[in-house]
């Protein structure tokens, strides 16, 4: 919502573009095949098609809006999505514009029971957490997604429909010039926690809704307190409730704060109410200072879930999955790493790169994920917002105890989102008896380290990147890698050596998306090749689920 007298894009910082809906010659191929439907052209459809651009995989990007979505939204972005940013080559300009961060207070009545430090180091390429409007997060992604060959989107074109058949389906649009019919090998649902693809097929989300529910509210002020993530507990403004305070990009500020249980939604919302609101907060902060309000809506924290986020050629990607709660910023993160992992897989079993066996590790690995966020969020939710008496009863003594006790502050710990590790998924290999003493294992992210005069994941390949430590392995590996595969050499006395703790004759396989495929202590070039096909997929009969 706006202030009264401003249009629903007239924002204070930011210039909403306009998109038309296909028009002229760009309608001559509209009932064509497509590769890749992608549904939804926000953060997560627009890195998923830029991730298979990345493969060289064409998609078609569908949207009923005609601009970006208002408010900030999500602003929070972990430094894993950076090196998915990175990776589909938008990290500079997010980097340029967002705040990092790394600290977070929490005060109980006005007194600071909490000072969390998220890990950091000088050997981290990046934050572990950066600040930025949701708004940006989707002009950078566009401009990218606008220049690039392989993508085409038609915004102001609703999704009306859609049939599954053996080889493809078939979805129904309407623009505003009519409505008509086009087929795709392969769908990507990434519409949203209303997601229509998901209406249409049947599904339902399941799991737990809670109680609380929050106004956020952005506004535009000149304040010089730092990047520092603030949770207020039963402050004055909010008896009984909790308040979250975010510094955002050009002088805009987030503010969260939990409704009571006898305010009701639409009363919370009308703009006198949310200026007061607002008024307390800062009175709450010692800010005495001008504002002036941006934006404003109104969300509750739920864990919901598909129970397979795959139907057959349809894919279910972000909120049209899965929804987390805000708590510990993980819903935007958990939807860019869905992106990313459907990105790499799909496009290499369409480049005949890998069998389609490869597909069925999307929704076990994301799905997982989600099921992690679940257990970590449902904490900080509880905490959050207690859903019962007795847990506010338990929530509220903590807070008391913190007064005193540094061991009860840490309860307010919000524990953001750290990436999921696959170890039980069919496309990695487990360890086997290699007695590694140390280093990341299959499933994991590879870790980040200074080495010569960048980092580590600097050396990673575009596909999978085998990582040796013996010169004579990684020649003879040159001479018989298949394509698509980087073999990088490291220095068996290097810090990186030392950090995946290997010997002369190890190897590491890393994933396209970061992710450790398969170690070994010991092995062949010969070997390792036999085992790369076995992650691909290549030496097994391949189905496609029906």
């Amino acid at each position: 919502m706006r202030p009264a007298g401003r249009a629903q894009n007239e924002s204070l910082y930011f210039n909403y573009p306009f998109f038309s809906a296909p028009q002229g010659k760009k309608r001559d191929h509209l009932t064509s095949n497509a590769q890749v439907v992608i549904v939804g052209a926000g953060p997560i459809g627009m890195t998923a098609a830029l991730a298979l651009a990345r493969e060289g995989v064409k998609s078609v990007l569908f949207d009923n809006k005609s601009t970006f979505n208002d408010g900030s939204r999500a602003i929070c972005v972990a430094r894993s999505s950076f090196y998915i940013f990175e990776s589909l080559g938008v990290s500079s300009a997010f980097l340029e514009k967002s705040l990092g961060w790394t600290t977070g207070h929490s005060f109980y009545r006005g007194q600071k029971i909490l000072e969390f430090q998220m890990p950091d180091s000088s050997e981290e390429k990046f934050r572990p957490m950066y600040n930025i409007q949701q708004q940006y997060i989707e002009k950078f992604l566009w401009d990218a997604v606008s220049v690039n060959p392989l993508i085409e989107t038609r915004w102001q074109s609703e999704i009306i429909g859609i049939k599954k058949k053996k080889n493809e389906c078939t979805l129904r649009i309407k623009d505003p010039e009519e409505i008509y019919e086009t087929s795709s090998n392969w769908v990507l649902a990434c519409d949203g926690a209303h997601s229509s693809i998901r209406k249409f097929l049947g599904h339902r989300l399941k799991g737990e809704n809670y109680e609380g529910r929050y106004v956020i509210v952005d506004i535009k002020m000149e304040h010089d307190y730092p990047t520092i993530r603030r949770a207020l507990f039963d402050p004055d403004c909010r008896r009984g409730g909790t308040v979250l305070i975010h510094k955002q990009p050009d002088n805009i500020w987030r503010i969260d704060y939990q409704l009571n249980d006898n305010e009701k939604t639409q009363q919370a919302l009308d703009e006198n109410n949310v200026r007061d609101s607002v008024s307390a907060v800062l009175k709450d902060l010692n800010y005495n200072g001008s504002w002036e309000l941006e934006w404003w809506s109104v969300y509750s924290a739920n864990t919901l879930a598909l129970d397979d986020y795959r139907d057959g050629r349809v894919f279910f990607v972000g909120d049209s999955a899965h929804i987390v709660p805000i708590f510990g910023v993980r819903g935007l993160n958990n939807g860019f790493s869905d992106a990313a992992n459907i990105g790499w897989k799909l496009g290499w079993v369409l480049n005949n790169k890998a069998g389609k066996e490869l597909l069925n590790s999307y929704s076990p690995e994301r799905r997982g994920a989600t099921i992690d966020v679940f257990y970590n969020s449902s904490k900080s939710s509880k905490f959050m917002t207690p859903s019962t008496y007795g847990w506010k009863l338990m929530r509220d003594a903590a807070l008391s105890l913190a007064l005193k006790h540094k061991f009860a502050g840490e309860l307010a710990n919000p524990r953001q989102f750290t990436p999921y590790k696959y170890s039980e998924s069919t496309a990695i290999i487990k360890d086997t008896n290699e007695n590694f003493l140390g280093g990341p294992k299959p499933g994991e992210l590879l870790p980040e380290i200074t080495i010569d005069a960048g980092y580590l994941t600097d050396l990673l390949g575009e596909g999978f990147t085998i990582l040796c430590f013996n010169k004579d392995t990684s020649k003879k590996l040159d001479e018989i890698i298949p394509d698509g595969i980087s073999v990088v050499l490291i220095d068996l006395l290097s810090r990186a050596s030392k950090l995946l703790s290997v010997e002369n004759k190890s190897a590491y396989i890393v994933r396209p998306d970061g992710y450790i495929a398969a170690r070994w202590k010991n092995i062949t070039p010969e070997k390792i090749i036999q085992e790369l096909y076995k992650l691909t997929f290549k030496t097994e009969m391949s189905h496609d689920r029906k």
